[in-house]
């Protein structure tokens, strides 16, 4: 029994992951680290979400 995402949630998950691709290939981190982000919230997107909101790289704040 796997976990199937669909419908709107499915929707919101995927607006997310993007969200979460955007601010990875952003952020400052060593281009290694940023493939390394990117494979897991590709590969467990609802995981590797998560687990990247709590301790992945964050994007540059645009300073004004």
């Amino acid at each position: 029994m796997g976990l199937e995402i669909t419908g709107i949630g499915g929707l919101i998950l995927l607006a997310l992951n993007v969200w979460a691709f955007v601010s990875i290939i952003g952020s400052s981190a060593s281009t290694g680290k940023k493939v390394l982000w990117c494979l897991l919230v590709l590969i467990l997107p609802l995981v590797g979400f998560i687990i990247w909101l709590i301790a992945g790289p964050r994007a540059a704040k645009a300073q004004a």
